[in-house]
């Protein structure tokens, strides 16, 4: 049934619900891809002079959207902060190096992946999310050209 819409106020309370769940899709997108990498990094070494606690593998956070003004905004990001089981190094030095491709803060010569910027080429840089955005809109019954 359509609605009848004659001010902003309206529009934007509208369209929340609907962007409230894109945002959420888009996030769980993102979330998954980050810990696909976090296990790509881990599966890229086999440490064999310390037991690993397995920590920035279990980093991954995901905040659930939520409406900031008139935008939905969500966050997924890797917590270092939870990750103090470390010798010698940060939970921010690990993610740091990990994004590096290193493995405590060496090269084991691996091809170990870039955890936070290959998230980020493999949903933003190569058009994924858009194209989520685009085919929910559409599903949701908005006309959306590109």
């Amino acid at each position: 049934m359509a609605k009848r819409i004659s001010n902003m106020s309206q529009l934007t309370a509208a369209l929340i619900p609907t962007m409230e769940n894109m945002v959420s899709i888009l996030e769980d997108r993102v979330y998954e891809t980050l810990n696909y990498y976090l296990q790509s990094y881990y599966d890229s070494y086999s440490p064999e002079s310390y037991r690993r606690s397995y920590d920035f593998l279990r980093s991954a956070v995901k905040v659930e959207p939520k409406r900031v003004g008139n935008k939905v905004v969500a966050s997924v990001y890797i917590d270092y902060d939870s990750m103090d089981n470390y010798y010698n190094a940060t939970g921010s030095e690990v993610a740091t190096w990990a994004n590096l491709g290193l493995h405590g803060g060496l090269d084991v010569g691996n091809n170990t992946p870039r955890v936070w910027d290959e998230t980020i080429e493999n949903t933003v840089e190569n058009g994924e999310l858009l194209k989520l955005a685009i085919k929910y809109l559409k599903s949701k019954g908005f006309s959306v050209r590109t």
